[in-house]
C-alpha cells in the first residue's frame, strides 16, 4: 500500500506559514517539536516558546535513507536561529540548506559553531535532547524568529542536510547580549 500525499497548511503566527505535502503512510508522521528558552544576564527566565517544525523532503529523505537504504547516519546534528521578523518568513518543503529563499540564518551568538544536538534515549517513537540542550550565548541586540536542524556546524554555512526549519508560535522575539537561548528539540514517530 502506498503513501496518501496530504497538503497541510501551518499558522504560525505574525502571518508567516508553511505550505508543504507531508507523506503519511498507516498514519505514520514525523515530527520535530522545539522548545526554547530565553534567560536573562541575572539567570531569570524572560521567555519561552513551543512549537512545530516543519521536516523538509530533504530530512525526509535523510530519515528514509538511514532508517532502510543504508543505514548510514549523520554523526552530529546541530541547531541554528532564524532572523526576524518573521512575517515574511516562508518555509517549503524543498527547502535546502543552499536555497531558503523564505528566511535567513541569525548568528548573533557568541559560540563557534551551532550548537549541537545531542539526543538522549529513544523511547515510544521519541526522542529529544532535554538532557544536553543546545545552548546559544546571544552577543548582540537581534530579532530572533524561529530555529531550523542541520548537519553542518558551521555559522552561516550553506552546505548539509537542512532537516526542519519553522518560527516561534508567539513570533518574534526580541534577544539582546548576555541572554542565553536553550533549545530543546524533541523528534518523534507517531
Amino acid at each position: 500500500m502506498s503513501g496518501d500525499q496530504i497538503k497541510t497548511t501551518v499558522d504560525l503566527g505574525q502571518d508567516a506559514h508553511i505550505e508543504a505535502n507531508s507523506a503519511e503512510h498507516l498514519g505514520q508522521r514525523i515530527s520535530h517539536i522545539y522548545h526554547v528558552e530565553c534567560y536573562g544576564p541575572d539567570g531569570q527566565l524572560k521567555w519561552e516558546d513551543t512549537y512545530h517544525n516543519l521536516v523538509t523532503t530533504a530530512g525526509l529523505n535523510k530519515y528514509l535513507d538511514a532508517t532502510l537504504k543504508t543505514g548510514l547516519t549523520t554523526p552530529t546534528w546541530f541547531v541554528g536561529l532564524i532572523t526576524g521578523p518573521g512575517a515574511g518568513n516562508t518555509y517549503v518543503a524543498g527547502d535546502i540548506m543552499s536555497s531558503h529563499a523564505g528566511w535567513t540564518e541569525n548568528t548573533t551568538y557568541s559560540n563557534g559553531t551551532r550548537p549541537a544536538w545531542t539526543p538522549g534515549t529513544i523511547a515510544a517513537g521519541s526522542v529529544d535532547n532535554s538532557a544536553s540542550k543546545a545552548i546559544f550565548n546571544i552577543n548582540g541586540t537581534a530579532t530572533v524568529a524561529g530555529c531550523f536542524m542541520v548537519d553542518n556546524s558551521t555559522k552561516g554555512g550553506t552546505t548539509g542536510t537542512l532537516l526542519g526549519e519553522g518560527n516561534f508560535t508567539a513570533g518574534d522575539r526580541l534577544v539582546q547580549s548576555g541572554d542565553t537561548l536553550n533549545v530543546t528539540v524533541t523528534a518523534t514517530q507517531s
